[in-house]
């Protein structure tokens, strides 16, 4: 899925050399940090540019590199954190972001970096042509959907440097997209050498999980809405304007990253601002999952994170439901800013609208906003975790007694068809049948979906701990990989010690070693470097064989 950002930006035009005018007005325009409120975000980009000028070698920047702001963010004590992402003579650097640590008085304190290796190339001319690329891809995406008759399959090659897999090289990135046989959604992105045509890697591109209204799942639910006229509609002002429309079981045709049609998303509307029955029958129910499932999601991330949305722009995003025929999934793309979900086929899945399923797509899109952690190998596998372990969280914040809070992703969606009570298991991941409850050397070879369960392991233990035991009325047996006894923190301070590793720490390339340091050093900033908080973190991660 294609990320636009606009962002604001600074440039070196020699190593070590002042930042672009731009930037510098940029920053003179801004407000000044009020001593008493400490600094603002535009203080901390101001510093942060500074910073880049000053150590630019330090960072790995040279006269062809150029940098962007992703996302800053400043603690209460004033210590701030600005992300970059950076482009090498103007193509984008798929490994390339970093995040700069700043002191309170803006002095620097160090980075992280998803690469530490120099980028540097001999020419920007790839040798392997882009429809060759595309061509790559598009076999790419038939091989990975054997058996499926895909139609208006299309390709859309861009020029890259990858710093991600080892030495910095020119690359294709190919985004393929087609429609199955029921025209429901499928997309890989591909990498491609573009000297030598050698496959880098390939991942999915749809990140999947797979008044008051009368939802499916979660009983009658308190709703926001909008009056118009005589009408309501489902659209919260209080949340920015997120809404839920109905997609009319149809889906998007896109082209080369652009889409030409998209599914539509009629706004429900209802006249007395009781939604629902309850029932499938009755499409408005589903539409009150939705809207429920963003307004708790939202909630979480500002009432416990102090994140305004998911962007942190306090700008809301929208739902589509009863997208496609018998479609079984459901989808953040950042290309649209808004959640999507399928009604199931009725004897494998349901209406896939549940509460942690909301919680998990949506916070894919905090993901690409912040660490942007790329979706392959172990990166993949913690963008996944990441999704379950929020979803988790949304969950057990919400406080529903019809939807009461666990550690099963998807339970409610599943139909007996399935043959499992939920999508997977915290606890033990490996019960779903393929995922990985320790790390090993080959974890990162498994589909993300599966080797997100060392970190899924990892936030159950770290949550719950060892052992046999039943949490509101789900019976749980967690094991060890070293065969220690793990003593559980709360799900609270999980949730704590991942947002901040995630929005703090964590790079595009962090694999499970780098989620170790950046949750301890999470644990540090909140609880401090000798408390059973940081012990805790410890322990638990090792217990799933990481470190």
């Amino acid at each position: 899925m294609s990320r636009i950002r606009h962002i604001r930006g600074s440039s070196l035009a020699t190593a070590g050399a002042a930042v672009t005018a731009a930037t510098l007005l940029a920053a003179a325009l801004a407000p000044a940090a009020n001593a008493d409120s400490g600094p603002t975000r535009a203080t901390a980009v101001e510093n942060a540019a500074s910073v880049l000028a000053a150590h630019a070698a330090n960072l790995g920047l040279t006269a062809a590199q150029h940098t962007t702001v992703r996302d800053v963010v400043v603690d209460k004590d004033g210590t701030q954190h600005v992300r970059y992402d950076r482009t090498y003579r103007e193509l984008p650097v798929l490994g390339g972001d970093f995040v700069v640590h700043l002191a309170p008085d803006g002095s620097y304190r160090g980075a992280n970096r998803a690469t530490s290796k120099a980028i540097s190339l001999a020419d920007v001319t790839p040798e392997l042509s882009g429809a060759k690329a595309a061509g790559l891809a598009v076999n790419a995406l038939r091989a990975a959907n054997a058996g499926e008759a895909l139609k208006k399959v299309t390709a859309r090659p861009r020029l890259i440097v990858d710093a991600l897999h080892g030495n910095p090289r020119l690359a294709w990135r190919t985004d393929a997209v087609g429609q199955d046989r029921l025209g429901n959604p499928v997309a890989r992105t591909v990498l491609t050498d573009a000297r030598t045509g050698a496959r880098i890697d390939a991942w999915d591109s749809v990140e999947t999980a797979t008044g008051d209204g009368n939802s499916l799942y979660g009983g009658t639910v308190p709703l926001e809405t909008t009056q118009s006229g005589s009408t309501y509609q489902l659209k919260d002002p209080t949340r920015g304007n997120t809404y839920t429309g109905d997609a009319a079981n149809k889906t998007d045709l896109c082209i080369f990253g652009i889409c030409i049609s998209r599914a539509p998303a009629t706004l429900f509307t209802d006249a007395d601002n009781h939604w629902g029955t309850g029932a499938t029958s009755d499409r408005s129910s589903a539409a009150v999952d939705a809207q429920y499932g963003t307004n708790e999601t939202w909630d979480y991330y500002k009432n416990v994170h102090g994140r305004n949305g998911i962007a942190g722009d306090g700008k809301g995003s929208y739902n589509r439901v009863h997208y496609g025929n018998k479609y079984n999934n459901a989808f953040w793309d950042d290309s649209c800013f808004c959640m999507t979900y399928g009604d199931g086929d009725g004897s494998t899945f349901g209406p896939l609208v549940a509460l942690d399923v909301a919680g998990h797509e949506m916070s894919h899109g905090v993901t690409s906003k912040t660490a942007a952690l790329t979706y392959s190998g172990e990166s993949g596998g913690l963008n996944e975790a990441t999704s379950d372990i929020f979803g988790t969280m949304v969950e057990w914040y919400a406080n529903n007694s019809s939807d009461a809070g666990d550690y099963l992703i998807g339970e409610e969606i599943v139909r007996p068809g399935f043959g499992k009570p939920a999508l997977r298991f915290m606890d033990k991941p490996s019960k779903d049948g393929n995922s990985a409850d320790c790390w090993s050397s080959s974890v990162g070879n498994l589909d993300v979906h599966y080797s997100s369960g060392v970190a899924n392991h990892f936030a159950y233990l770290l949550s719950e701990g060892s052992g046999a035991k039943t949490v509101n009325g789900v019976g749980y047996d967690s094991p060890t990989c070293n065969g220690s006894t793990v003593s559980g923190i709360g799900h609270d301070k999980v949730g704590r010690i991942w947002y901040r590793a995630l929005t703090v720490y964590m790079t595009s390339s962090t694999k499970y070693a780098g989620a170790r340091t950046a949750t301890l050093n999470a644990a540090k900033d909140l609880y401090g470097a000798g408390s059973a908080e940081y012990a805790a973190v410890a322990a638990a991660w090792s217990a799933v064989s990481v470190g």
